[in-house]
């Protein structure tokens, strides 16, 4: 489809696309050459972008000034692969309900699952934490994992059931009249047919639980065996300093293994969000 375009409409295109690739990645290739540099070039004037004497040391230290950054690591995997189970044991069946039968008040449950992403974490904090301690749920990893699982709950409904929303009724009504009922059909027609689109609400739902666990672990924990990487990276912040190098390194290793993850997901995401563009 490129070869349409004239050679100044495809030099604008490629250009749009290098600046915004500058700006989404510009952050994370800083950070990369932050943990090269010494900690004494971070704080040199002028300020140098290219590390001077560059190396990987900060990456081997980090293990040391912060002995359980592993644990910390798995911690932070754990309680986002959990959350995103239980999320999606309720996002599932939400989002087929919500596509397919029609009942009263279908359009305000979706507008208020739709208004649950406007409230910020802080601003329930009190309340939640006066749930917590009264389900005695302090000081563990579900003191995490519930509400990180609440608040991925709207985001998810709606890209599920959009998804959803693209399956053929005559698929279903095809297996109605052989006899199915409606939860075998939902199993056996809908589940398979929506996997790419539950896979996009997965991924979704875990970079979003992986991204927001500190407020909640900063307040309802005070173990560190239950910490997960975004609060044990405050162990880089002393009193006198901050390691930056080794804090930027510990950042790369954190997000490492999402990286991975969503590297090998990819094709399949990439599948689910075109998956229905076209007619055929």
């Amino acid at each position: 489809m490129i070869d349409k375009y004239t050679w100044y409409e495809k030099i604008g295109i490629y250009l749009g696309i290098f600046v915004f690739l500058a700006f989404v990645l510009s952050p994370f290739v800083e950070g990369f050459l932050v943990s090269l540099k010494p900690l004494q070039q971070l704080f040199s004037s002028p300020y140098s972008f290219w590390p001077k004497d560059g190396s990987f040391d900060a990456y081997f230290r980090i293990w040391q000034t912060v002995p359980f950054l592993w644990l910390y690591i798995l911690n932070g995997i754990f309680i986002a692969a959990v959350a995103t189970f239980f999320g999606l044991c309720m996002i599932i069946p939400a989002s087929y309900a919500l596509a397919r039968i029609e009942f009263r008040g279908r359009g305000t449950m979706l507008s208020v699952f739709l208004m649950i992403n406007m409230f910020s974490g802080a601003v329930l904090l009190i309340p939640l934490y006066r749930l917590m301690r009264a389900t005695g749920l302090l000081n563990t990893y579900f003191a995490m994992i519930v509400p990180g699982t609440a608040f991925i709950l709207g985001t998810g409904i709606w890209l599920l059931r959009a998804y959803m929303l693209r399956i053929p009724k005559e698929l279903e009504e095809a297996a109605f009249a052989d006899g199915a009922s409606r939860f075998y059909t939902f199993r056996r027609v809908v589940l398979p047919l929506a996997m790419p689109g539950i896979l996009i609400a997965g991924i979704n739902c875990f970079l979003t639980v992986y991204a927001q666990q500190f407020i909640y672990a900063l307040t309802f924990n005070s173990k560190s065996e239950y910490m997960p990487l975004s609060v044990g990276l405050f162990a880089f912040f002393g009193r006198q300093e901050v390691t930056w190098n080794e804090l930027m390194a510990a950042s790369i290793v954190g997000i490492t293994p999402v990286m991975i993850v969503f590297f090998f997901l990819q094709k399949y995401l990439v599948a689910g969000l075109t998956a229905g563009a076209v007619k055929s």
